[in-house]
């Protein structure tokens, strides 16, 4: 599995080791999910190389930011390897199985851990393959003994086509993954699509009005996630009560770089970090913290993802991050893209302040610690975006 340390690739790789497979892989850099995978007995090597593809392998596995001419790829072909992205291994992997897919712009990741747990907790034992780590299970995944098999499910270069799913559950749709879909428009075509596959369909209008308890986790977003997970659990398993789904939200805990708390500084600064890396999620993040940290000063450290999101929501960007009291903006996270002089992070530090917030441009991690180091106890950190911005977050606890 060429980048197995990827959020949906480490986990695909737990089912293949759950099945009873033997599974190796390789990833460019370390990273919690490649030592939880090695504590779980899965050989990683770090770095690409064609040496690390086992000759007697039958599968070989790679994620959407490896290249066709990457040497591990290279390498799997000239041994006649079978070979399949990870999506394509995952909709094979859900074949024949009861599948829930949860799918939308925002909130997917946390409405489909909020499903497996209220699953689990009535005994239907599900296989749960979610977008990040879920701290009561230790794990993006987790091997169940039934046939549901409850899935996030990305609309990025339609991927989501994979499944046809019993139930598709669509928490929303915004514009989003602007360097594949062109427009909204383009978006919606897919999502279409998607609804023509399943053979029930869960929107907003159908789970608006679910009533639902006091959350641990917070947020208005939040409880739209709750009902949306609860009429999903219903929709699956009707014989699951309302008492029974109630009782499993109300004690659920969230899920890692989802409005997560990581600890206070030596200046009594509490840092949370979150992976909002859209206009509306940043929106509503900033929201749940005023509502949350009532007289604090909310301050975002944000690490923008993708040149292309960037410019394409820029303006969004722009009125989004005016909403914090203070707003520093990293380089851009580039990923997959070259630089784009047209959406730079001092770029969009300045529209910010033309919004009416207050924001300034960082060069690095290293200033993101610093800035924390002048902060007091009235402020509340947020460390925010899709890259590896939480690292500075849990490098300026380190300090």
């Amino acid at each position: 599995m060429i980048g197995i340390g990827g959020i949906g690739m480490s986990a695909l790789a737990q089912l293949y080791l759950a099945e009873g497979a033997r599974v190796s892989g390789s990833d460019r850099g370390e990273s919690p999910t490649t030592r939880m995978l090695r504590e779980k007995g899965i050989s990683i090597a770090i770095g690409h190389d064609a040496a690390h593809v086992p000759e007697d392998a039958s599968l070989l596995v790679y994620s959407d930011a490896v290249p066709p001419d990457n040497s591990e790829r290279v390498r799997g072909r000239e041994l006649g390897l079978s070979e399949l992205s990870y999506f394509e291994a995952l909709g094979k992997a859900a074949e024949g199985k009861r599948v829930v897919a949860i799918s939308g712009t925002h909130g997917k990741t946390t409405t489909t851990a909020m499903l497996g747990k209220i699953l689990i907790d009535a005994g239907f034992e599900p296989t749960v393959v979610v977008g990040s780590i879920v701290p009561e299970w230790g794990s993006n995944f987790r091997s169940g003994t039934s046939n549901i098999f409850v899935v996030e499910a990305c609309e990025y270069r339609n991927h989501f086509l994979v499944f046809h799913p019993e139930v598709l559950v669509i928490t929303n749709i915004e514009w989003d993954h602007t360097d594949y879909f062109k427009d909204l428009a383009s978006l919606e075509t897919a999502f279409a699509e998607a609804r023509s596959q399943a053979k029930a369909v869960i929107e907003r209008v159908q789970y608006a009005k679910e009533l639902v308890p006091e959350l641990l986790v917070p947020g208005e977003f939040n409880k739209d996630n709750a009902r949306a997970a609860k009429a999903a659990a219903r929709a699956i398993a009707p014989e699951i009560s309302d008492a029974s789904i109630d009782a499993s939200l109300a004690l659920f805990k969230g899920v890692w770089r989802r409005f997560e708390y990581k600890g206070r500084t030596q200046n009594s600064v509490a840092i949370y970090d979150d992976y909002a890396h859209h206009p509306t999620a940043i929106v509503k993040t900033i929201e749940a913290a005023r509502e949350k940290f009532s007289g604090k000063k909310i301050i975002v450290f944000f690490h923008p993802h993708l040149y292309s999101r960037t410019r394409d929501l820029f303006g969004d960007f722009a009125k989004a991050l005016a909403t914090a009291d203070k707003a520093f903006i990293l380089p851009v996270y580039a990923a997959r893209e070259p630089f784009d002089p047209s959406a730079t992070h001092e770029a969009l530090a300045e529209a910010v302040n033309r919004a009416g917030g207050h924001a300034q441009a960082i060069p690095d991690f290293d200033a993101v610690v610093q800035e924390i180091k002048k902060l007091g106890a009235d402020a509340v950190v947020f460390t925010m975006g899709a890259g590896d911005v939480y690292k500075a977050g849990e490098q300026a606890l380190k300090k």
